[in-house]
């Protein structure tokens, strides 16, 4: 199994300005050569125990909040991330918000306003299945989306991307300033994988429920979403909170790259469970005694 650290160095990416997306292949492994059984078997047994033990120190300490972000494009596999990854995890612990097309309450607010309110607390792992950052890429590419939110004209200008990847990236910051620690997937996807596993759907009776006629609109803006993503990963990829381009067309890698990077990142943190002092120990032993005497 390639290390942590391989799949870091190839696929982490902390400074954007140079970065072309067309260096990134959707069906790379980075090396690994497993098979789809055997890349399940440790997902659960290596890194899945792993996250368990320490989801239970980041609940007990209660310092840390940690913020996953998903994003990709249609079928890159953000909800198969989420079930598998985090299938060990306390549900006490977790939390998961879909963001779909925003709700008129939704346009009546800042751009930031739907996100911020699902913010996970200290001790806990929040999920965004899509984000903020749909903010910049499908209200950039449909230009429609941007004219529903109301904003001032005089506000809406050649800059307006711009600004908002400086106010995303301010927003990151202020999250890792206080406490919690962002972590951001892309999830990348080939069209051509795209439309097989699209057609999967199609032809497979319990999955068809997950079918939309908008998914094949959307897959005629692909050129225009491509640099979208690229232009977005460029702005806003930094040391505090650096995207992550994981190859998608082999769900199974993309599955343990989001755990092996989820664990890491958790263990970076020297996480314990809070030691009890010398008073509280005297209570608990006098909770003992009384116990006992019953």
């Amino acid at each position: 199994m390639a290390t942590t650290e391989r799949f870091f160095e190839r696929l982490r990416i902390e400074r954007g300005a140079s970065f072309s997306l067309a260096t990134f292949d959707p069906g790379d492994t980075c090396g690994v050569e497993i098979s789809k059984k055997e890349a399940h078997t440790r997902l659960a047994e290596e890194w899945l125990t792993r996250l368990t033990q320490l989801q239970e120190r980041l609940w007990a300490q209660d310092r840390w909040a940690i913020l996953v972000i998903l994003q990709g494009m249609d079928a890159a596999g953000k909800d198969g991330v989420i079930k598998h990854v985090m299938s060990g995890v306390n549900p006490q612990g977790c939390q998961v918000t879909s963001f779909k097309v925003p709700s008129a309450e939704e346009l009546d607010h800042d751009f930031l306003w739907r996100t911020t309110r699902a913010l996970p607390e200290r001790g806990r792992i929040g999920i965004f299945n899509r984000s903020y950052y749909e903010e910049v890429l499908v209200v950039r590419v449909h230009p429609t989306a941007l004219a529903r939110q109301k904003l001032p004209p005089r506000l809406v200008g050649p800059d307006i991307w711009r600004q908002r990847f400086e106010d995303i990236a301010a927003f990151e910051r202020y999250l890792t300033r206080n406490g919690t620690v962002v972590l951001k997937f892309f999830l990348h996807l080939s069209r051509q994988e795209q439309r097989r596993r699209f057609l999967e759907r199609l032809e497979t009776p319990e999955k068809r429920w997950k079918f939309a006629l908008g998914d094949v609109v959307e897959r005629r803006h692909w050129n225009d979403y491509m640099s979208a993503y690229e232009d977005m990963i460029r702005h806003t990829a930094s040391a505090h909170a650096p995207w992550f381009v994981v190859p998608a067309d082999h769900k199974w890698f993309a599955r343990l790259v989001v755990a092996a990077t989820l664990v890491t990142a958790l263990e970076s943190l020297e996480l314990e469970f809070p030691v009890v002092d010398e008073a509280q120990g005297a209570e608990l032993e006098e909770a003992r005694r009384q116990l006992l005497a019953e």
